[in-house]
């Protein structure tokens, strides 16, 4: 066959690629080895290529087969598909970051071509949850060194 088999069956395969493919839609960037890298990219062009189609319903059931969450589904369509409606194609771009440091594994990012590190809504949400875990044990040590301890 001419894809790779990533030593899975055909049924983890694609749950992979399923699960990869909404993580690209809700971060616009994944950091994976670059054999799932090269597989998947040519999956999330043909999404992409469904989501430039906002007005069809057919294009919208196509791809609910690979997102299967309404949510990204809906990003897809308003969010993501639009961005690329005057480019023809090559949405994505793999960038290699070397070996992991456990295996060896050729490591890659896959992200959309427009994508920009500070513009991401899950970077302000990842600051969010940091000043929230730092705020938080400051209140717990006040409150058990109160007056009554």
């Amino acid at each position: 066959m001419s894809y790779r088999k990533l030593g899975r069956t055909s049924e983890h395969r694609r749950a992979l690629f399923r699960n990869q493919l909404k993580s690209l839609i809700s971060h616009e960037r994944i950091i994976t080895t670059l054999p799932k890298a090269k597989e998947l990219r040519p999956i999330a062009e043909r999404v992409v290529t469904l989501g430039r189609q906002a007005e069809s319903v057919h294009a919208r059931r196509l791809a609910a087969r690979w997102l299967t969450d309404r949510d990204l589904v809906h990003r897809l369509f308003t969010e993501i598909g639009p961005r690329f409606v005057s480019r023809p194609g090559g949405y994505t771009r793999i960038v290699k970051l070397g070996p992991r440091r456990g295996d060896g594994a050729e490591l890659a990012i896959l992200e959309f071509v427009d994508f920009k590190l500070g513009e991401g809504k899950t970077k302000a949400g990842g600051e969010a949850k940091k000043e929230r875990k730092k705020k938080a044990p400051a209140a717990a040590r006040a409150e058990a060194t109160g007056p009554g301890k």
